[in-house]
């Protein structure tokens, strides 16, 4: 008589493994992201935001999740290695934001304002971006934000 062996597949284990570590509470390591600043030239002047920049993978998948709330003069910069489309949710965010879509020299391209948090619809760039910044809503209406206006920070510059 023969004896059956269950093999587990190295990804199921590895999803197993992770559910275990969500449901005790683990959460992974905290990331530590690269601290800046950035000014944006609207039609009613400068304004300059204290940043927080997701460049890697990691850093770009947890953005500005199960954060309650944010500073009026906060963003996170999201540059990518090349200009591309790009496809934000607001998966596990509980604040509001404004989505801006960042060109080729820093040109606002796109914003979307009052994203809904939690939702998992797609905000697109419609249309191949460097980078994504995102901050509180009513933030773009504040500063008077617009599709050409400028954004400086030398992530953006190329």
């Amino acid at each position: 008589m023969t004896r059956s062996h269950r093999i587990i597949q190295p990804h199921r284990l590895i999803s197993f493994i992770v559910a275990i570590l969500l449901v005790a509470g683990f959460s992974g390591p905290s990331l530590a992201f690269e601290d800046s600043s950035l000014t944006v030239e609207t039609s009613t002047g400068t304004h300059t935001f204290t940043i927080e920049i997701a460049r890697t993978p990691q850093e770009q998948a947890l953005g500005l999740m199960h954060r309650r709330s944010l500073p009026d003069d906060y963003a996170m910069l999201f540059p990518f290695e090349q200009a591309r489309e790009a496809s934000f949710w607001m998966r596990d965010t509980y604040v509001s934001l404004d989505m801006v879509f960042i060109a080729e020299g820093g040109v606002v391209h796109r914003i979307e304002r009052g994203t809904e948090p939690l939702s998992l619809r797609s905000v697109p760039s419609r249309g191949p971006v460097i980078a994504v910044l995102e901050f509180v809503t009513g933030t773009a209406d504040r500063i008077g934000l617009e599709p050409g206006d400028l954004i400086m920070h030398p992530d953006l510059q190329r």
